[in-house]
């Protein structure tokens, strides 16, 4: 077993870091400056603007997308070490390399399932950068984690589709330039398959009917940077019946090839806020002292250090592994793994983010360290995508079947 990044994987690992040192990490501060300043904290900060423009410059643009047609035709197993560097920043990485959701997943959905006309007005400017796009699936009257609950109903009326409901935690959808929603709602609720009474389809933002009604907080940030988290009313916005995305009944399968991916995406991030938690673990615990010696030489700190390399590195492989065989036998094949490290990697990486925040003390629950942010990121995806209760449900059943 090789454990060596290709060539090309190197090649694009060397150039991104080298983006991160030069461009995104003095970025950080420069863009908490520009926001105190804009009049609206959804506008984009000018320094993000800046990082996209570099990064495009450099090719490090849409890197996700294995799809060469649309984007840089990497494998999951070459992508995911290049996703990891990003999560090191996600408030700035991410996005700078029009890599960020929820528009990787919407475009994800496009790429597979949209018709031509659908990719050549939605599509081609969300891989430009040009706009931002929200998905709509979750809803606040149902327990969402169960898709079947979805009460969103999506009726054929003649030519057209009209959309009535209510959902909230839409991604992206506070962003200015969010132009598209994909919604995901009910188009035969009386379906004897539970699996094919849902559709998606294409919302524009302008739509008559539709009402931004608020922005939603996760632990008490606003994610300004993904285009945060809205409640979103849909009062019967009628659109083309065009804008379905594949067919009706196809949701519930759009919905699961769309969250494949964007969980692995997740847990590539995540491992590389651990590793930027344990980077500011380190340098704290050799620039601070307490009850007359240095941090780094107590034993409980130097516990806490020890277990969080030792948690990373079997995160990393599992991650590895799971992006290996989603390349190789499908995402369909690496179910288990998708789920493996959907549970494992946000609950590990919370941990290692609150010993870090313990460390820093009262710095680590303060905005002069990142850590309190990651840490609300980290925990909101035990939830997203998901929850750990779900993902441990079907994963327990899967292993059940072969004694049954």
């Amino acid at each position: 077993m090789d454990f060596a990044f290709d060539a090309r994987t190197e090649e694009l690992r060397q150039k991104l870091l080298a983006f991160m040192d030069e461009y995104v990490y003095p970025a950080e501060k420069v863009a908490e400056e520009q926001r105190a300043q804009l009049s609206s904290p959804w506008l984009t900060v000018p320094v993000q603007e800046d990082l996209k423009a570099e990064a495009r410059k450099q090719g490090l643009w849409n890197l996700f997308l294995p799809d060469e047609k649309y984007g840089a035709g990497l494998t999951n197993l070459q992508y995911a070490p290049l996703a990891e560097i990003t999560g090191r920043s996600p408030q700035l990485a991410p996005t700078a390399l029009n890599c960020a959701a929820p528009d990787t997943g919407n475009m994800e959905v496009l790429t597979q399932f949209g018709s031509e006309q659908q990719r050549k007005q939605w599509l081609e400017p969300l891989l430009a950068g040009e706009i931002r796009s929200a998905f709509a699936m979750t809803e606040p009257e149902v327990a969402s984690a169960d898709a079947t609950n979805i009460a969103t109903r999506i009726e054929r009326e003649g030519d057209e589709y009209v959309i009535t409901g209510r959902k909230w935690f839409a991604s992206g959808a506070m962003h200015p330039d969010c132009n598209i929603f994909i919604v995901m709602g009910k188009t035969d609720p009386d379906s004897d398959d539970v699996r094919r009474q849902q559709s998606m389809i294409l919302v524009p933002r302008d739509t008559p009917g539709v009402e931004i009604r608020r922005a939603m907080q996760v632990y008490g940030y606003e994610d300004h940077y993904h285009g945060g988290h809205a409640e979103v009313v849909f009062h019967g916005a009628r659109v083309p019946a065009s804008n379905l995305i594949g067919e009706e009944g196809g949701g519930f399968a759009i919905a699961q090839a769309r969250l494949g991916p964007g969980r692995i995406h997740h847990c590539m991030r995540l491992i590389g806020m651990a590793e930027r938690a344990i980077e500011l673990m380190c340098r704290r615990a050799v620039s601070r002292t307490a009850f007359g010696k240095p941090l780094a030489q107590q034993g409980q700190v130097q516990g806490w250090i020890a277990d969080a390399r030792v948690a990373v590195e079997q995160l990393r492989l599992l991650v590895l592994k799971t992006a290996w065989l989603m390349d190789t036998v499908g995402n369909r094949g690496a179910h288990t793994e998708i789920q493996a490290i959907k549970i494992a990697t946000p609950r590990t990486v919370v941990d290692i983010l609150d010993q870090a925040v313990q460390l820093h003390g009262a710095g680590g629950v303060s905005q002069d360290f990142p850590l309190a942010e990651l840490w609300a990121a980290a925990r909101t995806l035990r939830i997203a995508d998901g929850p750990d209760e779900v993902h441990q449900r079907s994963l327990a059943r899967r292993e059940l079947k072969r004694y049954v």
